[in-house]
């Protein structure tokens, strides 16, 4: 069973394309006619470009939108496509849970004529964030399944890093997207919506718990008062763009 057959079923409820990134993805992908979107879960972020979708998750494909572009359910590791056959390959902040990342870039560049994009998060994501203050065991979970971008960037050709900084008021509730809406976390909607923090709900209570206290007392407004004026912060996610 994929991952996301039981983590997504309320995925598209809190997972919406922020506007501001996606259209970063959308300019690097500007001249691609024809793209495959890999890992595409409920297809946040597809390009109007797109040709097809890869997704390994039943659950997540039944909460695509219905003029989204068709989805295969497959792996990123055997793509069922022909070799050459689209433009760009894209992969959106899916790479973490590949079994075999090398089997997964090797995919992509066999069939993409012209360029591989990746969105993605480098591996000193809960270093610099103050969330595993909180939850150290998601903490240690990121150090385990993360990919570091070296990992990455030695299986490109001529690789091009983009910093995609994240906005304080982020459509997308991903990982680091609530930096400055804190309360956000103790919500178990947006929980569910977050991989690393929804495999991880009984050893999180007690940093979930500290977190509901420290926003009651003012201590995390105290303790995090340089965030509450940022517009956006820089996280470790970023757009790794390469010749196929």
């Amino acid at each position: 069973m994929a991952l996301y057959d039981t983590l997504g079923r309320t995925y598209s409820s809190t997972r919406q394309a922020d506007p501001r990134i996606a259209a970063m993805i959308d300019a690097v992908l500007s001249d691609a006619a024809t793209i495959v979107n890999i890992g595409a879960g409920t297809g946040s972020y597809e390009p109007p470009q797109t040709l097809i979708a890869i997704e390994p998750s039943q659950v997540m494909i039944d909460q695509r939108r219905p003029e989204s572009a068709p989805a295969i359910r497959a792996i990123a590791e055997r793509l069922p496509l022909r070799v050459k056959c689209v433009d760009a390959a894209l992969a959106v902040l899916t790479i973490h849970h590949w079994t075999d990342l090398e089997a997964g870039v090797a995919e992509m560049q066999r069939v993409a004529r012209n360029r591989l994009a990746f969105f993605t998060c480098d591996n000193t994501l809960f270093d610099r964030f103050w969330l595993s203050d909180y939850l150290p065991e998601a903490a240690e979970m990121d150090a385990q399944n993360v990919v570091a971008n070296d990992r990455l960037l030695a299986l490109l050709k001529e690789p091009v890093i983009t910093p995609v900084p994240v906005p304080h008021d982020c459509q997308d509730g991903f990982g680091a997207a609530y930096w400055r809406r804190p309360e956000a976390y103790l919500d178990p909607a947006v929980r569910a919506g977050i991989s690393l923090l929804s495999r991880n709900e009984v050893a999180n209570k007690p940093g979930l718990a500290r977190l509901a206290a420290d926003l009651e007392s003012g201590r995390w407004q105290r303790e995090h008062a340089e965030l509450l004026d940022r517009d956006e912060l820089d996280l470790g996610y970023c757009l790794i763009t390469s010749p196929a």
